[in-house]
Order: C-alpha cells, then sequence, then structure tokens
C-alpha cells in the first residue's frame, strides 16, 4: 500500500535473526535492488582506504602536527586510531545487518528514528561536500613542488596566486570525478582501485626508503615536543590537543566500504572486513610514514617541517628525482581519494532522496538504466564542490574553517549513530545479525567508549583556538567560534526545514520501494 503521495511507509525492524543474502538487508529497510552489485572484496576495501588516503592526510597535514605539537605529536596517530576503532567496531556490527547505500543515515534512521536518522544524512552529506573540496585543494600543495609548470595562475608569489591557482587544479579533478562516478560504479571502482594499490606499494616503498636513511631514534623523536606549551595553562597538554587535529582530520571515511554496500557481493561479511581492514591499515602505514620521516630528516630543527611538511621531508631525505616519483604518487593518491569521497556523497544523497527526504528526491533518486547508478547526485555534489572551492580564492582564512566544520560534523553524524545504537543497547533492543560480525559481550563498553571519545574529540576540534579557526590577522570572533556558528546554523536551519517541510513529505518513493511494501504484503518485516 501506498501513501497519497505515492510513497511507502518504512519497513519494520525484522523480528527474525539469521543470515542475510546479498538483498535481504535492502528488503528489511523497504527497498527494491536497483544498483548494479559488481563490486568484490578489494573493491570494498579500497574504496574504505582511499577515502582515509593516507598518503593524502599525511602530506596535507604533518606540517600542522609539527607546528603545533613538535615531533611528538606522532602520539596523536594511536590516540586517534584508537578512539576511532570503537566507532568502527560500532559500525561493523551495523554493516553487517544493513550494508546498504547511505551507511550513516540509514545507520541512524534505523537506531535513533526517521528525525534523528535526517539529522545525521544532512550533517553528513553537507560536510562531505566540503571535504570534495578540500582533498581537492591538495592537489596545489603537490603539483607545483613537482615541477613550477602547475603553477598556471601567477607565478605562485602573488597574494592570491597560490589559491586561484588551487581552485583551477581542484576543478578539473572534480570535473574528472565527476564523470567517472557518473558513469557507473564498476569504472570507478577499477580507477580506485588501481589507484589504491598503487598508494599502497608507493607507501611500503616510502617507509623502506625512509627507513634506509634513519638518522636518530624513536626515543629523541617521540619526547621532543620543541618546548611547545610552556607557559601556557595546559601546558603541553594543550598543545598536543590542538596538534592531535592532524591526526583526527585523516582518519575517518572508513564507513565508505558499507555505504557502496549495496554494489557490493556478500556485503553483509565483506564489508565489516574492509572496514577494519581500511582503519588498521591506514594506522599502521600512516604510523610508520610519520615515525620515519621524523627519525630521517637531515635536521630534525627546521622551520620548513612545520611549513612545507612531509613534502619537504621526501625531497630532502630522498632527493629531487626520487622524491619527485613519490610525490607523483601523492598525486594519484589525491585523486582516489576524491573519487571514493564524492562516490559516498553520491551514496549518501541517494539514499536520502528515495526515501523523499531531500528536495526533488524522484529527480535526486533516479538511477540511469544504462550506467545503474545515480546520475544527478554525481553531477550536483560536483558543482557544489566546485563553488565552494571558488570561496577559497579571496577568503581563504574563511574556507579552512568551514574545512574544519565539516570534518567536526562528520563526527558528530558518526555520534548520531553510536549514542542512538548505545540507548538501544542499553534497553536491551540491539542484537547483531545472528552468523556475522558481532561484538559480543565486549559490544557495550565499545559502544560507550565510542561515544565518550566522538563527543570529546568533536569538543576539542570545535574549541575555538586562534591557531585553527583565525591563523592569520585581523582576529575576529566569528571565526574564532566559527564552530558553534557554523555547525548551528547548518544544522538547526536544516533540521527547521526538515520539521515544517520534508517530515510530511517522508516515506520510500514508491518507484524505489520493494515489491511486499508496494503491495501492502503483511508478512514483510
Amino acid at each position: 500500500m501506498t501513501t497519497s503521495a505515492g510513497r511507502a511507509p518504512y519497513a519494520k525492524d525484522p523480528s527474525h535473526g539469521g543470515g542475510h543474502d546479498d538483498d535481504s538487508s535492502l528488503a528489511e529497510l523497504g527497498y527494491k535492488p536497483e544498483l548494479k552489485r559488481t563490486l568484490g572484496n578489494f573493491h570494498t576495501f579500497a574504496a574504505g582506504i582511499s577515502y582515509i588516503s593516507i598518503l593524502t592526510g599525511t602530506f596535507q597535514l604533518f606540517y600542522f602536527g609539527v607546528a603545533f605539537g613538535g615531533p611528538a605529536y606522532w602520539w596523536s596517530w594511536p590516540m586517534v586510531f584508537t578512539g576511532q576503532l570503537m566507532v568502527a567496531l560500532c559500525f561493523c556490527e551495523l554493516a553487517a545487518r544493513y550494508p546498504v547505500a547511505g551507511s550513516v543515515y540509514n545507520w541512524a534512521k534505523k537506531m535513533g528514528g526517521p528525525h534523528v536518522g535526517w539529522l545525521g544524512g544532512w550533517m553528513m552529506m553537507t560536510a562531505t561536500m566540503v571535504t570534495l573540496s578540500a582533498v581537492a585543494l591538495a592537489y596545489q600543495v603537490t603539483l607545483p613542488q613537482i615541477d613550477s609548470w602547475f603553477q598556471f595562475v601567477g607565478d605562485g608569489s602573488g597574494p592570491s596566486d597560490a589559491a586561484a591557482n588551487a581552485v583551477l587544479l581542484g576543478t578539473v579533478l572534480i570535473v574528472f570525478s565527476t564523470l567517472v562516478n557518473a558513469f557507473g560504479v564498476q569504472l570507478m571502482a577499477r580507477i580506485n582501485s588501481a589507484g589504491v594499490f598503487i598508494e599502497l606499494v608507493a607507501a611500503v616503498a616510502l617507509i623502506i626508503c625512509l627507513g634506509a636513511h634513519i638518522t636518530r631514534g624513536p626515543s629523541t623523536v617521540l619526547t621532543d615536543t620543541n618546548g611547545l606549551g610552556a607557559g601556557q595553562p595546559w601546558g603541553y597538554f594543550g598543545a598536543f590537543l590542538t596538534a592531535s587535529l592532524a591526526s583526527a582530520y585523516v582518519m575517518y571515511g572508513f564507513d565508505t566500504a558499507s555505504s557502496l554496500g549495496e554494489e557490493s557481493h556478500n556485503p553483509g561479511r565483506n564489508c565489516p572486513r574492509a572496514i577494519l581492514r581500511a582503519l588498521i591499515a591506514s594506522f599502521l602505514i600512516g604510523g610508520l610514514i610519520l615515525l620515519f620521516a621524523l627519525m630521517s630528516v637531515p635536521d630534525l630543527n627546521a622551520k620548513e617541517l612545520s611549513t612545507v611538511g612531509l613534502q619537504y621531508v621526501v625531497l630532502t631525505t630522498l632527493g629531487p628525482t626520487v622524491g619527485e616519483i613519490f610525490l607523483w604518487c601523492v598525486v594519484v593518491a589525491i585523486t582516489v581519494c576524491v573519487l571514493a569521497v564524492h562516490a559516498a556523497g553520491i551514496r549518501l544523497m541517494f539514499a536520502m532522496a528515495r526515501d523523499n527526504n531531500l528536495p526533488a528526491g524522484s529527480v535526486l533518486a533516479r538511477v540511469s538504466p544504462r550506467f545503474r547508478t545515480p546520475v544527478v547526485p554525481a553531477v550536483v555534489i560536483g558543482l557544489v564542490g566546485v563553488v565552494i572551492l571558488v570561496i577559497n580564492i579571496n577568503q581563504p582564512q574563511i574556507f579552512s574553517v568551514i574545512t574544519s566544520i565539516a570534518i567536526i560534523m562528520i563526527y558528530i553524524a558518526y555520534l548520531l549513530v553510536t549514542t542512538p545504537m548505545l540507548i538501544q543497547r542499553l534497553r536491551g533492543d540491539w542484537k547483531p545479525t545472528e552468523g556475522a560480525f558481532s561484538l559480543g559481550r565486549f559490544g557495550l563498553p565499545i559502544n560507550i567508549l565510542a561515544v565518550l571519545w566522538g563527543a570529546a574529540m568533536s569538543l576539542n576540534l570545535a574549541w575555538p583556538r586562534a591557531e585553527v579557526y583565525n591563523a592569520t590577522g585581523p582576529q575576529h570572533w566569528y571565526l574564532r567560534w566559527g564552530a558553534f556558528l557554523f555547525i548551528g546554523v547548518v544544522a538547526l536551519g536544516g533540521f527547521t526545514y526538515y520539521w515544517f517541510v520534508q517530515r510530511h513529505r517522508t516515506g520510500v518513493l514508491s518507484e524505489h520501494a520493494s515489491e511486499a511494501v508496494r503491495t501492502g504484503d503483511p508478512t514483510t518485516p
């Protein structure tokens, strides 16, 4: 039975356990299978690890960690990994039961209800579009260092040369990503998997090369704070919390492996494994790159460590020829990272649209009969990403603030999954799928830690630090408090629109509803 607006009501939770076939999770949510299942084990793993993108994140943010925490900031890497591992383990239980497009949105909806689900999806979707632009900007950090030819706008010395050139390079990359994602998941997966293979080989080779040039021991590096935090109320701990943002900005997005669940084979089994493998591999590889870079750089006190970053270490330690080869691998990593972020955003927008939870939902949720992928979300997200890039030309401080806030919004979206999941555990309502990934008796303590970690890191990320939200003068209060202001506007403004307009239209669109739901089959869970 459908509603008068042509929408089917949400499917109820199943009362039964048992194993799932590829499409049973869709039936539980009331959807029919529409996306083409072509992805195997490595494809789903590649989606998760390319979103995290160790070479992109470490090369983009190494300078920040050293600038505010000294070499000892390295300890933030295992700290962030431990916290995110708690979140990932909770996600694995959910991925085993609901490996569907727009994973965070659907999980928040199933755990906390439609209102919580909408807010989680809205926060995640907004943040993903900003993240797409932020990652695309990383071309500017790397390509001009390989060859000045890539500085198309001016010579790089002008006040807006770098920003304008970053927009140009980033726009080219987003257009490429839009085309690849629009032409189907198989093309995206092939390019992404090839890029991830190159990235992993390059990362291991970089560890070996840096290891061959080690000049100091880990005890020297891991205890060197550069005197930062001296004279401050919180001492080095305060400096370390600021520096930890460099790690927190990298280790997220592992849920992408499950967001492609509707296009994966045996997703209930493969998606949880892909989430854990992506996070653990990123931790091990990234941690060794950061450590060996600090142990091998000729001068541990070089100011370039806190300005140029890891690019400086690679070029000075390994020489220009070998160094440039690795920088080209970083370019590949940035490219597949943009592909993965874009792909995740498309699935999220599609998932919300087929629930008629976005304006023009029927258009956004339309699946191309030829490419079996949602083409309109690919184009919309690409266009929004380019518009956000343009802000960077004359307002780089504002763009920096928005980029930082986007990461916080992703952490908050994760909290909108783990918190209601914890409430369900405490009520005894959450039961993992039988025979699938389960935390067992460790589920409750891990879930509690995931919520505490998410809340603490969200607060740390949002703290009104001048060095993060107003790095250069003049100082403005609205930039310092940008996290609270921007997130407040996005969350309250978006939810107000949802509450007064969109929620009255919410429901699975009939063209996307499962046959049992459309016919009102009483045996359907």
